[in-house]
């Protein structure tokens, strides 16, 4: 597949292929916290909350965003996955509700916090996957006048990019690829 760049974003798209990959985003989050996940296919966060459910071909985890610990884990147990309304069976703390779901069978996570961070999947980076974080007044295709490009560059996948984006308190940030999970929070 040959990609063109539109003649007006070139200078721009230059601009974010020279910034220097990171594994961590900048102040106030703090380093990652990675699990493996084998065979991950969807992430969701439970309702107002920093509680991130993990489904894969061996069942559901339940991580704790805030605090980086699994909280519950069901593997092998049969439960409810509804593909179409992207809704799984919540587990632990979550028992009894409906989670809803973005990975391998689509949808999404929240892209921007109610305080104005963000993150967006560059385009056209195809094989590649790069994604890019960028703090209130910033944007992937835009930086304020007079101001430098203040982006973390998160790229190196290893495996299939499966889901992105903020829990619904803004508090966390998770990265759900098909074989692990990396959970990022404010300090």
């Amino acid at each position: 597949m040959n990609v063109q760049v539109p003649p007006h974003l070139l200078a721009r798209f230059a601009a974010l292929e020279r910034l220097s990959a990171e594994r961590a985003l900048p102040a106030p989050w703090q380093p990652p916290i990675e699990y493996a996940v084998g065979g991950l296919t969807d992430v969701g966060f439970g309702d107002s909350s920093d509680l991130l459910i993990c489904v894969s071909g061996q069942g559901r985890g339940l991580f704790d965003c805030i605090s980086g610990t699994l909280v519950a884990r069901d593997q092998g147990k049969v439960f409810e996955f509804d593909i179409g309304n992207l809704l799984v069976e919540g587990l632990g703390p979550l028992e009894g509700q409906k989670i809803r779901t973005a990975g391998l069978a689509g949808g999404g996570l929240a892209h921007l916090t109610h305080d104005g961070w963000g993150v967006e999947r560059h385009p056209f980076a195809f094989p590649d996957e790069q994604l890019f974080v960028s703090p209130p007044g910033h944007g992937m295709l835009w930086t304020p006048k007079g101001e430098k490009i203040r982006l973390c560059k998160l790229t190196g996948f290893i495996t299939e990019l499966r889901a992105f984006g903020f829990s619904p308190t803004g508090r966390t940030f998770v990265v759900a690829t098909s074989s692990d999970v990396a959970m990022f929070r404010r300090g």
